[in-house]
């Protein structure tokens, strides 16, 4: 597939003097991204000048390459220069798709920063249409053909991507299929995640004890707060207003569903998940033995720690607005900007100056976006943007130690992005499994240099307890919302699913991954509403736990000394997605396709769980 970047996103404003849980002042001062390193503004002539150009560069390569690839490949020389003038058109086509992504990411509520967007993607998507040719001839090259061309040197560099593109085979259409389908999906996909986005953006939340409405994210994040009654407000004023727009979510829930249900059955894929695991360059069976480990180990991670969770708050039950509610002997700091910044890059730094060198750029070359404002896309990511630029983060850092976390999580990424932007367009782009592997591994080296420079018993315990949140939010969490996601595929096959169908699904997976010390007030049945990767990214969230728990299990090296770790880290990193996991793993000796690997990463978890109760057996 032409990666063009053309994803769902946002851009910047000041941070609302009222935004929940801190002040403007309180945060210090919170940067906002610079895309002039992408483009100086919408209306810049280099903006209608690239647009133009890809174009040209389109008609060139199909003028110079349609219908003769097979025959081209003869010669690997000639062969790896049309790959590489088609990898230099994909490059120019994703500098257009991401900045125009990420000046709609700054405010999805402008009316003129979505026309800017939707245009753009048109005219990327029309440009790709007549690109489609290059993978599918590409195909159609025999084996024997193909391994003579590939003693050629600059042939052989795309290799991987030859060879991942050899396991779509089975799946492509022919050329005027595939272009209906690219066409199409401005109306279909494209515009329902627009739709999404859009509504989402706009929705505005009425909390009991606030001057105004709130938007999503200052929402979202009361359900953090140290006083109950605003965690409670938070979360009626969520489930009130998710419930006004139920039928719009639903109706686009079962619109993609079935869009994506038809495109399976062209192409050929049997299970609702397949798609996603071929994209992620993971065996299913892979995928299979994680979520079975995980779902085992709910009575032991999740259950088991919401009791003591509940006990601590000197409740039988919480209510779920109680799930992320900070512990009672440890009241919420404000963290300012500064020293969240200085937090990740002393973590980062112990771990490698380099890694701190690349993470710093970040900070001082204005890459990151982090105020909240009205519009803004909620969340936080890293995209990262085109190899010759840079990547850039999005962040909405209300100065809570989670903001620390996700920022040390946004930065892993964005690590892991400037490494394997060598690889050049085509092979830069890591697959998801592995895609969370630096993030993850980035919070925990935070996480670690925070534990061993605290000394206060009490400190320490609630340190952990929000590492083992946090955890249980990326493990448990997101392997209960990939079963969710399976069952509503699955039903949506069988006729459309109401919004009380819809709500059931959700209810079951929670019940079973949270337990029984979590009470499910009236209003959760319809938290599934806002999840935005269920809508742009179908089966994306059991990445999540896959790094997770593979980082788990490079960290326990890293902790043991395993011989020249850091060195090995930066090559899986630099890799970017040029190698399958099994070959970034084998140089420490783990193997993803057996089931102690996943067991191994889930033990860390229980050990912080065990470690917790010795603490409150002691008194702590």
């Amino acid at each position: 597939m032409l990666p063009t970047s053309s994803f769902s996103l946002v851009d910047p404003l000041k941070l609302p003097a009222d935004a929940p849980g801190s002040s403007a002042e309180a945060l210090g001062d919170l940067p906002e991204w610079n895309l002039g390193d992408l483009y100086s503004s919408p209306d810049a002539p280099e903006v209608a000048s690239d647009i133009s150009k890809c174009q040209i560069l389109a008609e060139t390569l199909k003028k110079n390459y349609q219908g003769k690839l097979v025959e081209l490949a003869a010669d690997g020389a000639k062969l790896a220069q049309a790959i590489k003038d088609y990898e230099d058109v994909a490059e120019l086509m994703s500098r257009l798709g991401t900045y125009a992504g990420l000046y709609y990411a700054g405010d999805q509520s402008d009316g003129d920063k979505a026309k800017f967007y939707g245009d753009t993607i048109e005219a990327l998507t029309a440009i790709g249409r007549d690109l489609i040719f290059i993978e599918l001839e590409v195909n159609q090259i025999s084996e024997e053909v193909l391994a003579k061309a590939l003693t050629v040197p600059a042939l052989q560099f795309y290799k991987p991507w030859l060879d991942d593109l050899l396991k779509e085979k089975p799946y492509q259409l022919d050329e005027k299929l595939e272009q209906l389908f690219t066409d199409k999906s401005q109306t279909s996909a494209g515009a329902w995640n627009r739709l999404f986005s859009d509504t989402m953006a706009g929705l505005r939340f009425e909390v009991a004890g606030e001057a105004e409405p709130l938007s999503l994210e200052p929402t979202l994040n009361l359900m953090s707060d140290a006083d109950e009654r605003r965690r409670q407000a938070g979360a009626e004023a969520l489930g009130k207003t998710f419930e006004e727009n139920i039928r719009v979510f639903t109706l686009i829930t079962n619109t993609l569903a079935k869009d994506k249900e038809i495109s399976d059955q062209w192409r050929g894929f049997k299970d609702i998940a397949d798609s996603r695991h071929l994209a992620n360059r993971v065996e299913g069976p892979v995928v299979e033995a994680l979520v079975d480990a995980v779902t085992e180990k709910y009575p032991s991670i999740s259950h088991r720690y919401y009791k003591m969770k509940a006990k601590w708050l000197g409740k039988e039950v919480m209510p779920y607005w109680d799930r992320n509610a900070p512990l009672p002997e440890k009241p919420e700091r404000v963290i300012a900007w500064p020293e969240a910044r200085e937090m990740v890059l002393g973590a980062y730094g112990g771990f490698s100056p380099d890694m701190a060198d690349i993470a710093r750029d970040f900070f001082d070359k204005r890459w990151i976006d982090a105020p909240t404002r009205p519009g803004k896309a909620p969340g936080a990511f890293s995209h990262p943007g085109v190899p010759s630029v840079h990547p850039y983060v999005l962040l909405n850092y209300l100065g809570k130690s989670r903001d620390v976390m996700t920022l040390a999580h946004e930065l892993g990424h964005g690590v892991h992005q400037v490494l394997a932007a060598k690889q050049g367009m085509l092979l830069s782009q890591t697959p998801l499994t592995l895609a969370e592997t630096a993030s993850v591994f980035g919070e925990m080296l935070t996480f670690k240099a925070l534990l061993r420079e605290t000394t206060d018993p009490k400190e320490r315990k609630a340190l952990i307890a929000g590492k083992v949140e946090d955890m249980i939010n990326t493990v448990v969490r997101q392997i209960a919302f990939y079963q969710f996601e399976r069952k509503i595929h699955l039903a949506r096959r069988e006729g459309e699913l109401t919004p009380d169908k819809v709500n059931e699904l959700w209810m079951s997976v929670q019940a079973e991954s949270l337990g029984p010390a979590i009470e499910f007030k009236p209003g959760y049945e319809v938290f599934w509403a806002y999840i935005g990767h269920f809508i742009r990214s179908p089966f994306y969230v059991y990445a999540y736990a896959f790094g997770d728990c593979l980082v788990n299990s490079l960290f326990a090296l890293y902790e043991d000394s395993h011989p020249d770790f850091v060195n090995k880290y930066f090559d899986l990193l630099s890799a970017g997605g040029s190698k399958h996991h099994s070959e970034l793993l084998a140089p420490f000796g783990l193997d993803a396709s057996q089931p102690a690997f996943w067991h191994k990463g889930l033990s860390v978890i229980e050990g912080m769980i065990d470690e917790l109760e010795e603490m409150e057996k002691a008194g702590i």
